[in-house]
């Protein structure tokens, strides 16, 4: 039988199939917890327990970890939840049983940070243990089933370049915080080009499709095409070899990894390879010109979408197994071809075929991220329609921003279809302070109890990590806490933690800093850009939801716990961190200064303050240069280091500072995922600054019309675009202060 005779009968069977998929109502509300209770992981008790003693081990060190005996015990708690138990033997020893390697981790940590004061952070961690290990009697079972990590472009802006030795250190604190499932999506692009070689396109029409590893996330999504690349068989190699070492770990630790699944989008060279097949070029994604943007669609109805979905996740599985759980977003900022109710009903449900076909037990785990940023799209009858083709409990939803703008009461709870609700918090891994604690600690609940809820597990979903750590051990506290927390005491006992002692000064710091910089209960896109980081223009818009003298004086509260802390790497990252925030304040400051002198044509007060500003680059330079998670250089090195020869260490060297950049040729999405880091301070936003401020000043002393036009084109010649292309070569250890 030719494929032509297969793909009609598969059309025939989709089409017969798709007019009479059950409705929600055909399944009881609990359908889920049957069809989700395979996602676990299958390692054995004993391979789990020995993982969480290794992690013991390389957090605490051999000779204390044997302190600590951890023990899988599968009948401790519920089948559909985690539990551990900590007790202290008459030998001294603290004892941790749980109902998986990830539960018995957990409850180490739980132990270490409640009992003895450890902090554990993406920053660093604080390890004073006392003489005495101190009594303990408890057990801790999970609100939920499930306690999610990743957004699909975490692997974008924050470990794109990481090696095993990151991967590990990642894994072991996902363990810690009871993560029992993440995305793991290394390595598709090998399989991708496997399969392409095998469908016959040639290696100009793969490249042209598969992008560079900055901007991986996107190429997947469909949102762009080839940009960066292309990627070398080294890449595919160490990825493959990557990803069979993350899974491995991951899997015996208990932790459930989310593979990837066919989306639909393909290369446009299948237009030459099956010019018979319904496909529809993508629209152009943030203004991307045509050599980069609009891949294609392969409609999902289309036979040929359950041939290559087939194909690929067999693949995969073949290289890598499963653990029956595929993430797919078909439509992550492109908006559906047709309104219909039909199509958009047929289109999932083709989706979800084309896993089923080859995992009977597959769950689709979907972002539902398109119903925030398409709301008008997606009313709740197009949504319902989407969702409810799908049998219940076989979709998985990530509410993903549910700290802002969730969609399960929207939604009603996505119709029946489980759900995770998760704190996006971060786009683009920008480092400005914020948080919403109160809602945070207070909505998780409301989600969980509301009526008719399907909420079935927490989830962290930044786009990028190593910033705010405060907000997500918060977070992370929801997936076991029964009630809202004391905010002003849970802040307290950070601070305590976090360096190693209670000190006055530093506990007020993060008490205000908890009443005010991390309780944004707005509803205004909150994306870390500050005036600093933004391409200079007159038409710059400040806003802040605390007050900024208040803050200026927080901080010089908090330079006095210099005195009195145990741990001074934590303390160094976050006077780093604290004093960048002020500064880039006082850079808005000086912003309304330099606007008002400009309009009244003051030239005396415009050069002041446009050399304070320039000053004040100085200074966050200097205050960034002296803290390790604040350097370009370590960035740079990571992305040059996983390079085999010079023509990709230049590939990847680019791919680096274009995304924290212009984030495209052309500055398509300019400033998106921009870091305040030394380097890019000094020759970057400065750079741009200094160009501006002295085009104003001519104009000024002139008495000339402002060229806006010719001075951005000049930013872009001169600054932006070489900057991007430039290997000078930045320090990797800190310096001064």
């Amino acid at each position: 039988m030719d494929i032509t005779t297969v793909a009609l009968w598969l059309q025939l069977a989709i089409i017969i199939f798709g007019l009479f998929v059950p409705s929600s109502q055909c399944y009881k509300s609990d359908a889920f917890q049957v069809t989700l209770g395979h996602i676990r992981s299958h390692t054995s008790p004993e391979i789990q327990a020995k993982a969480a003693k290794d992690v013991a081990e390389r957090l605490l060190g051999k000779e204390i970890s044997k302190l600590f005996i951890m023990m899988v015990d599968t009948d401790l708690g519920p089948i559909d939840k985690d539990t551990f138990k900590v007790t202290k033997n008459p030998l001294g020893e603290i004892e941790i049983r749980g109902t998986s390697g990830v539960a018995i981790t957990w409850g180490l940590h739980y132990y270490l940070k409640n009992y003895c004061n450890v902090h554990i952070s993406w920053d660093g961690t604080q390890i004073t243990l006392p003489n005495t290990l101190p009594e303990v009697r408890i057990k801790i079972t999970s609100n939920d089933r499930f306690r999610y990590y990743q957004n699909v472009c975490t692997v974008g802006y924050s470990s794109t370049w990481w090696q095993w030795k990151q991967w590990e250190r990642n894994i072991d604190w996902m363990a810690l915080n009871g993560i029992n499932l993440a995305l793991a999506f290394t390595a598709q692009e090998a399989i991708w080009q496997r399969l392409y070689q095998e469908l016959n396109l040639t290696k100009e029409e793969i490249d042209e499709h598969l992008g560079g590893p900055a901007f991986l996330p996107w190429i997947r999504m469909g949102n762009i095409r080839g940009f960066g690349g292309p990627l070398s068989t080294n890449w595919h190699n160490r990825t493959i070899h990557l990803q069979h070492q993350i899974l491995r770990r991951m899997r015996n630790l208990g932790i459930v990894p989310v593979l990837p699944a066919f989306a639909g989008h393909v290369p446009r060279a299948f237009a030459r390879l099956f010019p018979n097949a319904n496909m529809t070029k993508i629209n152009p994604w943030n203004n991307f010109e045509d050599k980069y943007c609009c891949p294609y669609l392969l409609e999902p109805t289309d036979p040929l979408f359950q041939i290559i979905g087939e194909k690929f996740l067999r693949m995969y599985i073949n290289e890598f197994g499963t653990d029956h759980i595929y993430n797919c977003d078909t439509f992550n900022e492109n908006e559906p071809g047709s309104t219909e109710l039909i199509y958009l009903r047929n289109v999932s449900h083709a989706v979800f075929a084309a896993i089923n076909a080859v995992d009977s037990k597959a769950i689709w785990l979907m972002q539902a991220w398109l119903f925030v940023h398409d709301f008008m799209f997606w009313t709740e009858p197009r949504v319902k329609s989407f969702l409810t083709s799908v049998p219940m409990g076989r979709m998985l939803i990530l509410d993903l921003q549910s700290e802002q703008f969730p969609q399960y009461g929207r939604l009603k709870s996505y119709y029946g279809q489980p759900f995770i609700w998760c704190m996006l918090h971060n786009f683009g891994g920008t480092l400005g302070m914020f948080g919403s604690a109160q809602i945070i600690n207070q909505r998780t609940f409301e989600g969980r109890n509301m009526n008719g809820s399907t909420m079935v597990g927490t989830g962290l979903t930044p786009e990028g990590i190593n910033q705010n750590y405060v907000i997500y051990e918060l977070m992370n506290e929801m997936a076991y806490r029964h009630e809202p927390v004391d905010l002003d005491a849970w802040f307290q006992n950070y601070a305590t933690r976090r360096y190693g002692a209670w000190n006055e000064y530093a506990v007020t710091t993060w008490q205000y800093l908890g009443r005010t910089v991390y309780n944004f209960i707005g509803s205004q896109r909150i994306r870390g850009h500050y005036v600093v980081t933004r391409r200079p223009s007159l038409n710059i818009s400040l806003w802040i939801w605390y007050n900024r003298k208040n803050f200026y004086s927080m901080w010089n509260t908090f330079l006095k716990a210099r005195h009195g802390r145990r741990n001074s790497t934590l303390y160094r990252h976050d006077v780093v961190d604290i004093t960048r925030q002020a500064l880039q304040l006082m850079g808005d400051d000086l912003y309304t200064i330099i606007l008002d002198s400009y309009k009244k044509r003051n030239i005396t007060a415009f050069r002041s303050s446009a050399n304070a500003l320039l000053e004040l680059f100085d200074d966050l330079e200097s205050i960034l240069a002296s803290g390790s998670n604040f350097l370009l250089g370590t960035w740079l090195s990571q992305a040059k280091d996983v390079a085999t020869n010079e023509e990709e260490r230049k590939s990847y060297e680019y791919n680096a500072k274009n995304q924290i950049t212009l984030w495209g040729p052309n500055g398509e999405i300019r400033d998106y995922a921009n870091k305040q880091w030394s380097g890019v301070m000094a020759d970057y936003f400065k750079p741009r600054w200094e160009l501006f401020l002295k085009a104003l000043e001519k104009s000024l002393v002139e008495n000339t019309k402002f060229n806006v036009t010719e001075i951005n084109n000049k930013i872009f010649d001169k600054v932006e675009r070489p900057f991007t292309f430039s290997t000078k070569f930045y320090p990797v250890e800190p310096k001064g202060i």
